[in-house]
């Protein structure tokens, strides 16, 4: 058994293309058979040698599945492969029409929590959906038809902000929940 190193990347891992849409089955299909065979418990009997490298397996296999699972990781993983950082933690340059649905969307946000409002907050979360799928719908015709990485990463970084949002939407929720 080899490293998990000499494997190249993630797709390669799960014999899927290096592509943004996965077929999601397909990839839990891959990964359950790769736990299968490396889980850590198979080799209780072996060496400590053979038991460090099936530990080895069975994180990067669990790392490599977490990435691909989700859109927007597996977006910045493909984009990364194609050698282009998103660049997320310096260029957080957008599109004027973007901030400023941010800036509304957030006011939406403190307004329906100060009002404890679960139906404004479900309309928030609605349209919140409709926006991101739209997006990733955009990211898989640049990433895996049109192949324009540094568009991609442009989607990517706004992505982040809409997820983050996601985030803040789902505590508010929970907030109105206790």
């Amino acid at each position: 058994m080899m490293t998990p190193a000499a494997t190249r990347n993630y797709f390669e891992l799960f014999q899927l293309p290096a592509m943004f849409q996965l077929d999601l089955d397909q990839l839990d299909s891959h990964y359950r058979e790769i736990q299968a065979r490396v889980h850590p418990d198979k080799a209780a009997h072996l060496s400590d040698t053979e038991k460090r490298l099936f530990l080895q397996w069975a994180t990067f296999a669990n790392e490599a599945y977490r990435t691909l699972k989700l859109p927007l990781e597996r977006a910045r993983y493909l984009l990364r492969i194609h050698g282009v950082d998103t660049r997320e933690e310096d260029n957080t340059a957008m599109p004027a029409e973007f901030l400023l649905e941010q800036i509304e969307w957030r006011e939406e946000l403190q307004e329906a929590l100060a009002l404890r409002s679960q139906p404004a907050l479900d309309r928030l979360a609605l349209r919140l959906r409709t926006e991101m799928d739209s997006l990733f719908g955009s990211l898989a015709t640049l990433l895996d038809v049109e192949q324009r990485h540094p568009a991609a990463a442009d989607l990517v970084r706004q992505l982040a902000f809409l997820e983050k949002l996601g985030r803040d939407l789902d505590q508010a929720q929970a907030v109105l929940e206790d």
